[in-house]
């Protein structure tokens, strides 16, 4: 994943894509702080669940701006924050839609035997784990709330 983003950076320095350009360095830079992070305490460089922790985080972000962006009322902000989470989402894995979401839930709730809400954190810490960088995890926390009523 880390190869497929930095030949994207060269590819649109290559062409001078303003509008590429400085999110790829963004994201290369966020890769590179988690690699020091890492370092630091011995562990290896980022993984590829890792950067794609590290992307959905970014487009979580830009997403909260962009909302702030509109409410007050300054758009081309908005849509800039707008096409910077387009950039990124070419390099996440696919997104599950909400039946994915609700059968991988169901699947890993009779897996695991949760009967109740109260085993409601196994239930997501096994999707975090199976899932990472594939669902939005706060529609998968009401979905599995859901279904554990």
């Amino acid at each position: 994943m880390r190869d497929t983003i930095a030949g994207a950076l060269t590819v649109a320095i290559k062409a001078q894509d303003k509008r590429r350009i400085p999110t790829l360095r963004l994201i290369m830079a966020a890769i590179k702080d988690r690699d020091i992070l890492n370092r630091g305490t011995g562990k290896e460089p980022a993984t590829s669940d890792e950067i794609s922790a590290i992307l959905a985080k970014m487009i979580k972000q830009r997403e909260e701006s962009a909302k702030l962006y509109e409410e007050g009322n300054r758009l081309e902000l908005a849509e800039q924050e707008r096409a910077e989470i387009g950039i990124i989402r070419d390099f996440m894995p696919k997104q599950l839609s909400d039946a994915e979401i609700r059968q991988a839930a169901m699947q890993i709730i009779e897996e695991i035997g949760a009967s109740g809400l109260r085993d409601m954190g196994k239930s997501m810490n096994v999707l975090r784990e199976r899932y990472a960088g594939q669902m939005d995890f706060s529609k998968a926390s009401s979905i599995v709330k859901e279904i554990l009523q």
